[in-house]
Formats: structure tokens, C-alpha cells, sequence
């Protein structure tokens, strides 16, 4: 792994360095908040250690800047900052752990292994969403199949869209009242079945192939 350490005590740092690079790791060192926070944001690393309290700029700030940044750096306070407040501060700031002075390596390098194991977070959201030749773009609120515009009502349009965002899978009608019309249980209405009869009538009839299908006794799916 590539990991950055952003420590303004030189023998701290170099103890951590030693340790990780003896297990075969790349490590560059840092001992001012502005420095890493440039280093983070234009290099890949695979891990940071972070002290709380760097000169230049604070270590909660450089955790805080990155989020911002939707970057998604894994991040492990290392810092003699040890109250639950500062804690919590560091965890809602945007770090993956937290790890109080003095420490052990052994526990930290295993801190290190488990915050690089989660998978990553993903930092963009979908903003278009497709099955075949039908196309939602979330941003513009506007549907298209075979590049035709459809005009959908607000209800019709957020059905389509649960129904794209769990593509291949079975959508009971429960389910679909659920994310559609906030309703948590079965009122015994057939208000899916006839939203998704108008949904019909828009994306599938005027075209030739249906991509809304009915799966029976279970509910209904979108399939490419």
C-alpha cells in the first residue's frame, strides 16, 4: 500500500514510517496540515494517518476539506486527543478511525489493513439511469426511448425510476408502495397496478419490444 502520514512529530513519524515500510509498504511524511491536504488531494494513496493537531491547518480540517472534495481517502486519526467529544468530532468529520497516544503498531498497522479493505465509497451519484433503448436523465426530469421524448406525471416518473434503479430484480407491489407512495403496508388498492397499466401505455406500447414485465404471483421487473 501507499500511505500518508501527516504527523508534526518527527520521531512518531518516523517510527510509524519504519514500521509500515518494514512490512513493505510506500510511506511519505508530512508535519503541516496545508502540506498534506495538497499532497492528498493530487497524489493516490491508499491510506492516511492523520494527527489532529498539525500546524498549518488542523488535522479535523484536512479530514473535513477532503469530504468535501468527495475524496474518499480512507482516513485514521492517530492523536493524543482522546475525550469521546473529540472522538465522535473525528468520526463525523469524515474519519474511518480513530486511534488514541500512546498506541501499539501492531494495532495500528491492523487498523491500517481493515480501513483498506472496505470497499469504496461511491462518490458521484447515477444521474441517468437506462434499460435498452430507454433512457432517464434524473437531472433534466426527462425520459426518452429510441431517442422519442415520453411525457410522464410525477407519480408515473418516480415508479420508472424505482423500477430502473433495481433493474433485473422483482419489485413487489408492496415494495413499490413503499418507495413510491410511502406507504409501508398493503391497503388492498390497485393503485400499482394501475400506474404501471399508464406506465405501459407511455413506455412500452408505442414501441416495439415491451421492457416492463410482469412477473406472476410476485410483481413486476424492467428488463434491458
Amino acid at each position: 500500500m501507499k500511505i500518508l502520514i501527516a504527523e508534526d512529530d518527527s520521531a512518531t513519524a518516523q517510527f510509524i514510517a519504519r514500521g509500515f515500510r518494514e512490512e513493505g509498504h510506500v510511506v511519505d511524511c508530512l508535519d503541516d496540515g496545508r502540506d498534506a491536504l495538497a499532497q492528498a488531494t493530487t497524489a493516490s494513496y491508499d491510506v492516511a494517518i492523520v494527527d489532529r493537531m498539525l500546524p498549518g491547518l488542523d488535522g479535523l480540517s484536512v479530514v473535513k476539506a477532503l469530504r468535501a472534495a468527495n475524496n474518499p481517502l480512507p482516513v485514521i486519526f492517530l492523536t493524543a486527543m482522546d475525550g469521546l467529544e473529540d472522538r465522535v468530532d473525528g468520526l463525523k468529520a469524515g474519519g474511518d478511525d480513530y486511534l488514541v497516544k500512546p498506541f501499539a503498531f501492531a494495532e495500528l498497522s491492523a487498523r491500517v489493513d481493515a480501513v483498506a479493505r472496505r470497499p469504496p465509497v461511491q462518490t458521484t451519484e447515477t444521474t441517468v439511469l437506462t434499460a435498452g433503448d430507454l433512457q432517464m436523465d434524473l437531472v433534466r426530469r426527462k425520459v426518452t426511448r429510441a431517442g422519442k421524448t415520453i411525457d410522464l406525471l410525477p407519480r408515473e416518473f418516480a415508479l420508472l425510476e424505482t423500477l430502473l434503479r433495481r433493474k433485473g430484480r422483482v419489485q413487489t407491489r408492496t415494495m413499490l408502495l413503499e418507495a413510491v407512495w410511502g406507504i409501508s403496508f398493503d391497503p388492498q388498492t390497485n393503485v400499482v397496478d394501475t400506474h404501471i397499466s399508464r406506465l405501459r401505455a407511455k413506455v412500452d406500447k408505442p414501441f416495439d419490444r415491451d421492457l416492463i414485465v410482469t412477473v406472476r404471483g410476485a410483481g413486476y421487473r424492467i428488463d434491458d
